[in-house]
């Protein structure tokens, strides 16, 4: 089934429920735009976006982008939707392949109608475990085809080659940012990630996991620095033609990283260590480069302060706080409606949003 709706001056946020679309859909509206926020709940909740819920310009609907989507018209669309960590993505792997493929391609002809551009969020993983080190977008990786982590890593791969096609053979706008590991308030506590593993592990009082040796590396961005590299990226006038690697190119192991967060928390948790996934990279790091030419951005939130802020955002979890309202600046605003039912015709007026100056 084919959806159609109508949101003028907007953009769209597919994913925007998640960890990274939330605080998409924050910094865009307290910057004065519309938002059409798609996301089917899978890894995404709609509490990550309950504080923007004032008179705020923005639509949330339950979409799948793996269906079909017709949009009337939008100023850019945001491909963020595909869950991003191992135990999530694994969880479904033909699932996590077609969110990548077939949605790029149903996002891609949208935009290709609409003709506005497309930034679609990439991954590090694309690199899979590299032989070049730091990573260069010029790298065409070390994957497996046909591992556990397959139906990310290649399908990712394959949504920038879609990306690439739509470009060169119908002129799309299409940004293709390479994300590397990126940390910060919104994460879920059961995801599975090194640093949300580690911080509420500490938390608790429970043993940090370590697998392998702990001497593998990692790159660690905090999120408003990756936020405003995706803005960044969406504003720049002219295609880049290429993938642009978005993260913080200062190189930690995970031993470090285990020793910061129990610094960080003053737990007395002690360390245990398992045995290496398959396929799990010993080195991430980002070359930054073009991101730094062509866009003027690199991160500025070191590891020590955004695990201060992350550290904290989880500590009020945990402990069963309200979630801290982040304080943004409000514009007056048209119609707005949240909900999880399905999209299913313009007719829904609880799809538009009217008179909305982006």
């Amino acid at each position: 089934m084919t959806a159609q709706t109508r949101i003028d001056s907007a953009y769209v946020v597919a994913g925007g429920a998640g960890f990274l679309g939330s605080h998409l859909c924050e910094r865009l509206l307290a910057e004065g735009h519309s938002v059409l926020c798609l996301d089917n709940f899978a890894t995404g909740t709609p509490e990550n976006l309950e504080h923007l819920t004032d008179d705020w310009p923005l639509v949330v609907r339950r979409w799948d982008i793996s269906e079909p989507l017709a949009l009337f018209s939008a100023r850019g669309v945001f491909n963020l939707a595909c869950p991003a960590s191992p135990c999530h993505y694994q969880a479904d792997p033909i699932g996590t392949t077609m969110t990548s493929v077939r949605g790029a391609y149903n996002l891609l002809e949208t935009v290709r109608s609409m003709r506005v551009p497309l930034l679609q969020a990439s991954t590090s993983e694309v690199y899979g475990d590299p032989t070049m080190h730091p990573q260069k977008e010029s790298y065409w990786g070390h994957v497996n085809p046909t591992g556990m982590r397959s139906c990310y890593d290649e399908g990712k791969r394959c949504a920038e080659s879609l990306c690439f096609d739509y470009q060169r053979l119908y002129g799309v706008n299409v940004k293709v940012a390479r994300v590397f590991n990126t940390y910060g308030p919104r994460m879920q506590v059961n995801d599975g990630r090194v640093v949300s593993n580690f911080i509420v592990q500490a938390l608790r009082g429970n043993p940090l996991t370590i697998y392998g040796d702990g001497l593998q590396t990692r790159s660690f961005c905090y999120v408003d620095d990756l936020i405003d590299g995706f803005l960044r990226l969406m504003f720049h006038l002219e295609p880049l033609g290429a993938p642009v690697n978005l993260g913080n190119p200062q190189e930690f192991t995970i031993l470090e990283l285990a020793e910061l967060v129990l610094d960080l928390t003053g737990s007395r948790a002690r360390t245990v260590f398992r045995p290496l996934p398959s396929d799990d990279p010993t080195q991430r790091c980002p070359d930054i480069g073009r991101a730094q030419s062509e866009l003027g951005w690199r991160p500025r939130v070191a590891l020590r302060e955004g695990l201060e802020r992350t550290i904290a955002y989880f500590d009020r979890l945990l402990s069963g706080e309200p979630r801290a309202r982040k304080s943004v600046r409000k514009k007056p605003a048209a119609a707005l409606a949240i909900s999880t039912a399905s999209l299913t015709s313009v007719e829904d007026s609880a799809l538009r949003v009217n008179n909305v100056q982006g």
